[in-house]
């Protein structure tokens, strides 16, 4: 299902100061397991991942401009959809992210500038960059209202924001009953993650000029996972 909107609003300037990543989510610190099973496992899974995803991310990442801000890299999952010779601002908190990031650049030849801050305040001008991505993030930010507020202010006129975000299946579905009975140990384990966000509804309230998405649906075992949308919105 495709939905489409647009509005004329005007972006409201936010200044913070920004927050390291360890400071709003202590757990990516102190915790001695939950990050570095996360780095490790999305590593181990990227290729199983990307497959159930490559179609819709190959459209909304399509013609990404040299420089590009991201959400959440990760271990560097993305790269693999960024131009030759980009430079990826990498907005990511977890530490434990950080090596495997750095490696996957190199081998993809995209030069990383990582930014160990939070997306509800990230340290980017106003109107300073074209295009922000991200895939498997807005589920485990503590603010995803905040962080769309955040992307809005640092795109520029009639920049994009392209996103491939898992989110909550239809009420009343069995999907949405395994969401709900799974949500706490879901949680802990992917350090926030968030099976029931209604995130399209979200990105849609944000205030961007335009958005193009679509819900969607992929058929894993990670049945929590299964419902996803993908698309784009302007500034």
């Amino acid at each position: 299902m495709s939905t489409s909107t647009t509005r004329d609003t005007p972006v409201t300037t936010a200044q913070h100061p920004p927050v390291r990543g360890a400071e709003e989510h202590p757990e990516f610190a102190d915790h001695p397991v939950r990050g570095r099973f996360n780095s490790a496992f999305f590593w181990f899974m990227d290729g199983y991942i990307d497959r159930h995803l490559r179609q819709r991310k190959s459209a909304v990442f399509a013609d990404l401009p040299l420089r590009v801000v991201e959400l959440g890299p990760g271990v560097g999952a993305n790269l693999r959809y960024l131009p030759p010779g980009a430079r990826l601002v990498a907005i990511e908190p977890n530490p434990h992210m950080h090596a495997r990031l750095r490696r996957a650049a190199r081998s993809h030849g995209v030069d990383v500038e990582i930014r160990d801050v939070v997306g509800e305040r990230m340290d980017l001008p106003d109107a300073s960059v074209d295009a922000v991505i991200s895939s498997l993030v807005l589920c485990s930010v503590g603010d995803p209202v905040a962080v769309l507020a955040e992307v809005r202010r640092v795109l520029r006129p009639g920049g994009r924001f392209g996103f491939a975000e898992h989110v909550a299946a239809r009420p009343g579905t069995p999907t949405r009953w395994v969401q709900r009975m799974l949500r706490r140990p879901w949680a802990w384990v992917f350090e926030g993650c968030s099976c029931e966000r209604d995130l399209a509804g979200a990105i849609e309230r944000a205030g961007f000029s335009r958005v193009d998405l679509d819900h969607y649906r992929i058929h894993s075992p990670f049945l929590p996972f299964n419902t996803h949308i993908a698309g784009t919105a302007i500034a």
